[in-house]
């Protein structure tokens, strides 16, 4: 009785979502872990949008995927409607102090995690559900706010919340400091896959001359600190995440902590502001105004 206006003229909703998770994620196994489904599902999703649209939406090898002009151009609105569409659902759905904040994994594991019965306790009316996010995402389906460490840059944007200027150091057990002369540099290096940037960034603030050396390589930052503090290396870790283990002891940086060019921050994601979110903003400033500055260098004996 009624002609389907839109019969043929949109591509599958599925396949949208396939694509724009790719896109947005950079890698079809980070796509097929967020939307529940295998990777080849995905693969299937993305090749059948291309065919439906009679474009290509990427380019390069599969571990390397870039966007072509046509999939820059299609992943933007989507993106912006995928996220109004989840805001929408949140508004409306029973229990509107549900929060939903993923966090990058050694953030949350070292950081926040340790702190959040702290938030509980004082604000008892917030449900918060926390996903891991993708090393270098900065948005995550579902999830009004995502908590990472940005460039100094990215944390001037409107939709950013600072809470603590990052600082870097290479950090050891105190045994570890015995066998390499106390110097970092001279002790076995340990690295994260998710920062491999950590120790020549480390060494630039420092102003020390990185010397060659093979790393031992971690999935994480924070299982880089627990092999150091296991005595197996040193590890060029953030300040806010090594806190604990400093003050008591357990790992040492003779050559201290240095500013780096970024910050913990909270990304609030398109229109999903609300009282929970506004709660747990202002907790996250409190608690970063909290920490202290990090220790300079040892003095030499």
């Amino acid at each position: 009785m009624f002609e389907n206006l839109t019969s043929g003229a949109l591509p599958s909703l599925n396949a949208l979502r396939a694509f724009e998770a790719v896109a947005r994620t950079g890698r079809v196994t980070l796509a097929a872990e967020e939307l529940s489904v295998t990777h080849s599902a995905v693969s299937r999703q993305v090749k059948a949008l291309e065919a439906a649209l009679g474009v290509k939406l990427f380019s390069g090898p599969k571990n390397r995927l870039e966007l072509t002009d046509a999939g820059r151009e299609l992943m933007a609105p989507l993106t912006e409607a995928f996220d109004q569409i989840a805001g929408a659902v949140r508004r409306v759905r029973t229990g509107a102090e549900d929060l939903h904040v993923a966090v990058n994994a050694s953030l949350s594991v070292k950081w926040l995690i340790p702190r959040l019965a702290g938030f509980q306790a004082a604000h008892p009316e917030v449900r918060l559900h926390l996903s891991e996010l993708a090393a270098h995402a900065t948005a995550h389906r579902g999830a009004q706010a995502v908590v990472r460490i940005v460039p100094l840059a990215r944390a001037e944007a409107a939709d950013c919340t600072p809470f603590i200027r990052n600082a870097l150091g290479a950090v050891m057990s105190p045994e570890m400091a015995v066998r390499s002369g106390n110097d970092p540099l001279r002790a076995p290096r340990l690295a994260a896959a998710t920062h491999p940037e950590a120790w020549p960034v480390f060494a630039e603030h420092a102003g020390v001359e990185l010397p060659p050396a093979a790393e031992r390589t971690f999935p994480h930052v924070h299982f880089a600190q627990d092999a150091a503090v296991a005595g197996l290396g040193a590890a060029v870790v953030s300040w806010p995440l090594c806190i604990g283990e400093v003050q008591s002891g357990r790992l040492v940086a003779p050559l201290g902590f240095r500013a780096s060019g970024s910050a913990f921050a909270m990304l609030t994601a398109p229109g999903a502001e609300g009282r929970a979110l506004g709660r747990f903003r202002d907790w996250l400033v409190a608690e970063g105004a909290k920490t202290p500055p990090p220790p300079g260098p040892a003095l030499p004996a």
